[in-house]
């Protein structure tokens, strides 16, 4: 058992322009959790993409992710989502 799990993020909407890319592979101790994921990726991003990550949700594999203290398995993809606004 490995560990560490490597997550594929993918940034949208305003949090793309926060973090100034589109994506990228992080790397997270095993048991790491979407929190931990939005804690390593607000460090490498500093305070732009902090402030936005404050009002993302997040899918995990595409899937709505309710609670951050959901784990992350190897692999997995997790998109940020800002709130958008339409009609």
């Amino acid at each position: 058992m490995s560990d560490k799990v490597t997550v594929q993020v993918r940034y949208f909407a305003g949090a793309r322009a926060a973090a100034g890319i589109q994506e990228e592979l992080i790397a997270l101790p095993a048991g790491a959790t979407v929190a931990d994921a939005a804690s390593t990726i607000s460090a490498q991003h500093g305070e732009k993409l902090a402030g936005v990550l404050t009002a993302c949700s997040f899918l995990l594999d595409g899937v709505a992710v309710r609670s951050p203290g959901t784990r992350l398995s190897d692999g997995v993809q997790l998109d940020v989502l800002p709130p958008f606004a339409g009609g």
